[in-house]
C-alpha cells in the first residue's frame, strides 16, 4: 500500500487525488494532508481519510480546527514550518504538490530533500526554481512525476524514447474563455466572465491564467525544466477542444501525442501509481461524435503572457520567480476588480522590466526575487487603481 501525503488537500487536484484515494483504499493510503485557510474542509477530509498529521498554512484556521478536532487522533500543525513538517513525514512514500503558487516551492522542496517521490501539479515551484529542484532531485534519488496535463501527456509522449531524438515539445492551449474576443474588447472583461472556463473545471487563479493564457508562459517554463529539453524546441498550440493534451516530435518525423477527455484525474493516477494504469472507468473518448479536432496558431498580439514566459527563460536566474510572483500578484488584483484584465500582462512586464536578474543557487535566492517581485507588482498595481479610479 502507498502512504500519501497531500499539500493542498482542499483545492481541485488535492480534492481529485482524494476521490481517487476513496476508490482505492487497498492501493493507497493518505497519511498527511495540508491546506491553507480552509479549516472546515480539511476538517471534513481529515474525519474521512483519517491522516496521522494536519497542517493549516493559517494559524487562526489551525486553531479552530483544534478546538473542533479535540476528539479526532491526529496531530494538527500550523504555518509555514507546519506544512513542511507534513512534507517530510518519514513514512511517506510520495508527495501530491498541488499548493497553488509560489506558497508551493519550500514544502516541494522538503519533500524532495527528505527523499520522497513527488506528484508535481503546481507549476509554480519549477517555474520559480527549477534547476535548482532538479539538482535536489537527483542528488536525493527522488523521482518528480508531473500531473499538469500538458507536462503528464508530454511524460507519456516521451516514454520509451531517448531525448536526444526530440525535435520539439507542442504544448497545447485551450485558448480559454475569452480566444474569441479583441482585444478592445478584453478591456472590458470582468472577473465572472474570464472565470468561464469552456472545458476544465479549475480554482481561480489558474483559470485566470489559461484566460490570459500566463498558464502556457508558466508551462514552458516548467517543460524547459521536468524534461530538459531548450526552450527553443518547446513550442505552443491552441486546441480548443482539449481532447489531446500535448505532443512529441521526433526527429524522424513522428508526433507522438495523449489524447482524452478533459479530466484531472487521468495524469493524476498516473503519477499516482506510476508505471501503472487506474481503472478509472471514464466515458469512452468518442473521435467520431466530436467530429473535429482545430488547430490555431498562439496570437501574441492579443495573449502577449506567453512570450513572457520564454523571455524569462532567455534572460535565466531570477528573472522567472519574478515572472511567476508578479502574475499572482496581478491575477489577484483582477479577481478584486483593482485594475483590468488587460492590465494583467502589462504588470507582469514592467515587473520583469525592472528587475535585475541573479542566479538561483539556494533557495533563498528564488525567495528573495518572490518578495521582492511582489512588492515591485504591488506598486505597479496601486498606480493602475488610481488610474481607474
Amino acid at each position: 500500500m502507498k502512504k500519501i501525503v497531500i499539500l493542498g488537500s482542499t483545492g481541485s487536484i488535492g480534492t481529485n487525488t482524494l476521490d481517487i484515494v476513496a476508490k482505492f483504499p487497498e492501493q493507497f493510503r493518505v497519511i498527511g494532508l495540508t491546506a491553507g485557510t480552509n479549516d472546515e474542509k480539511l476538517e471534513e477530509q481529515l474525519r474521512v481519510f483519517k491522516p496521522a498529521a494536519v497542517a493549516l498554512s493559517d494559524e487562526a484556521a489551525a486553531a479552530r480546527l483544534r478546538d473542533r478536532c479535540r476528539d479526532a487522533s491526529v496531530e494538527i500543525l500550523s504555518g509555514v514550518d507546519g506544512v513542511a513538517r507534513v512534507a517530510r513525514l518519514p513514512e511517506s512514500d510520495l508527495v501530491m504538490s498541488a499548493i497553488v503558487g509560489g506558497a508551493g516551492l519550500v514544502p516541494t522542496l522538503t519533500a524532495i530533500r527528505a527523499g520522497k517521490n513527488v506528484a508535481l501539479a503546481n507549476k509554480e515551484p519549477m517555474v520559480m526554481a527549477g534547476q535548482l529542484m532538479q539538482e535536489e532531485a537527483r542528488k536525493h534519488g527522488v523521482r518528480i512525476f508531473p500531473v499538469d496535463s500538458e507536462h503528464s501527456a508530454i511524460f507519456q509522449s516521451m516514454e520509451g524514447h531517448r531525448r536526444e531524438d526530440i525535435r520539439r515539445l507542442i504544448l497545447t492551449a485551450s485558448g480559454g474563455p475569452l480566444w474569441e474576443l479583441s482585444r478592445q474588447q478584453m478591456q472590458h472583461v470582468k472577473p465572472e466572465q474570464a472565470l468561464r472556463h469552456p472545458n476544465w473545471k479549475m480554482g481561480a487563479k489558474i483559470t485566470i491564467d489559461s484566460a490570459t493564457l500566463m498558464n502556457k508562459g508558466l508551462e514552458v517554463v516548467e517543460a524547459r525544466w521536468l524534461f530538459d529539453i531548450p526552450p527553443p524546441q518547446i513550442e505552443m498550440l491552441v486546441h480548443r477542444e482539449s481532447i489531446i493534451h500535448s505532443l512529441v516530435e521526433y526527429r524522424d518525423g513522428s508526433v507522438i501525442a495523449q489524447l482524452g477527455l478533459p479530466d484531472m484525474r487521468t495524469p493524476i493516477s498516473y503519477a499516482m501509481n506510476y508505471p501503472e494504469r487506474m481503472p478509472l472507468e471514464p466515458p469512452p473518448l468518442d473521435l467520431a461524435g466530436i467530429g473535429t479536432l482545430t488547430f490555431y496558431r498562439p496570437d501574441h498580439e492579443r495573449f502577449p503572457c506567453p512570450r513572457l514566459g520564454y523571455e524569462a527563460l532567455r534572460v535565466g536566474g531570477t528573472m522567472s520567480a519574478t515572472l511567476n510572483a508578479a502574475n499572482e500578484v496581478a491575477v489577484a488584483a483582477y479577481l478584486q476588480e483593482d485594475i483590468g484584465f488587460l492590465d494583467i500582462a502589462d504588470v507582469i512586464r514592467a515587473t520583469m522590466e525592472a528587475h535585475a536578474p541573479r542566479d538561483v543557487t539556494t533557495l533563498e535566492d528564488a525567495l528573495e526575487a518572490d518578495r521582492w517581485a511582489r512588492e515591485k507588482a504591488g506598486t505597479f498595481v496601486r498606480a493602475r487603481t488610481r488610474q481607474r479610479n
